[in-house]
């Protein structure tokens, strides 16, 4: 009988060890399976309230604005707007994604995202809600530098974004300072874009590289621009006025498409930025944004620029 006993217990120690190590072997298999990872989620403050969201956001859809944000923090993009899918900025990176609006609900869900972001005007916001988290911002509601802040809370990624901003910021201090002793202190700078048929000047916020410009360089803009284009952001102009908006030194942000006879007028001929060899002409698709990946090109555009020697 004592010989049965021993045995059965035997039989038992032995069963619940094998069922721990096979609970084990389950939970670690579990840390090391992605998709089981993917289903943990943060929950981020967004201006509609809390939002569960992925903590590992895998397949992101971008309806507008903030693809270099999300490219820059090296979170995959399956999907984004006709404006980021243009822009060489971007290219490598959405090589593999798909176009899409927020009227485009099939192809969002043929795209099985895990996380939507986009601007707060964006339509269809609550049926992009039942395809997955969606969290909009109100453009300009946040400075463009706490904007990627925002994105990186939303990704998982706030201490990577904060550190990336600081960085950023004393480096664009920094060649402000080397330009204003090469250009001199009070020497002005101004932003214009041919855009549908119109020239634009812009103010200090506008995208167009205009917050690295003024905010952080600490560059002057013309009087007349601070008049028109400070508070709205931007002010339409026509060829005729435009030696009133033009700065020491022209930005000029231009389509290659358009059309660009305006630069043969005597008008824009006679703009003193122009005879002086102070106009510099980038690619518009490239230089509309403020988000991370955009800041860097134009950083690195002003440097080339007005330190070329």
């Amino acid at each position: 009988m004592k010989k049965i006993l021993l045995a059965s217990l035997l039989l038992l120690l032995f069963m619940g060890s094998a069922c721990s190590n096979d609970t084990k072997e389950k939970d670690e298999d579990q840390q090391d399976d992605p998709e089981v990872a993917q289903t943990e989620t943060i929950t981020y403050e967004s201006e509609n309230g809390p939002i569960e969201v992925p903590a590992d956001p895998q397949r992101v859809v971008v309806l507008s604005s903030y693809a270099g944000d999300v490219i820059k923090r090296g979170v995959n993009i399956v999907g984004a707007d006709s404006w980021s899918m243009d822009n060489p900025n971007f290219a490598d990176e959405l090589v593999d994604a798909q176009e899409v609006s927020d009227d485009s609900l099939e192809k969002i869900i043929e795209l099985d995202p895990d996380l939507i972001i986009g601007l707060s005007t964006i339509k269809n916001i609550d049926k992009l809600n039942e395809i997955a988290p969606t969290v909009t911002f109100t453009y300009g509601k946040v400075d463009y530098l706490q904007q990627h802040i925002e994105i990186g809370k939303v990704l998982n990624k706030e201490k990577e974004a904060t550190l990336w901003v600081e960085d950023f910021k004393q480096r664009a201090k920094e060649l402000g300072e080397e330009v204003k002793e090469e250009i001199g202190e009070d020497t002005t700078v101004s932003v214009i874009e041919d855009y549908d048929k119109q020239l634009y000047v812009f103010g200090d916020n506008w995208g167009r590289g205009t917050e690295i410009l003024y905010q952080e360089m600490g560059l002057k803009m013309p009087k007349s621009v601070e008049e028109m284009a400070l508070k709205e952001g931007y002010y339409a102009l026509s060829l005729e006025v435009l030696p009133e908006y033009a700065g020491d030194y022209m930005i000029f942000s231009r389509n290659s498409g358009a059309d660009n006879s305006y630069l043969q007028s005597d008008i824009y001929k006679n703009i003193p930025a122009v005879q002086n060899g102070h106009v510099f002409e980038v690619d518009q698709k490239s230089f509309y944004f403020n988000d991370a990946t955009t800041l860097e090109f134009q950083l690195d555009f002003f440097r080339g620029k007005f330190l070329e020697k």
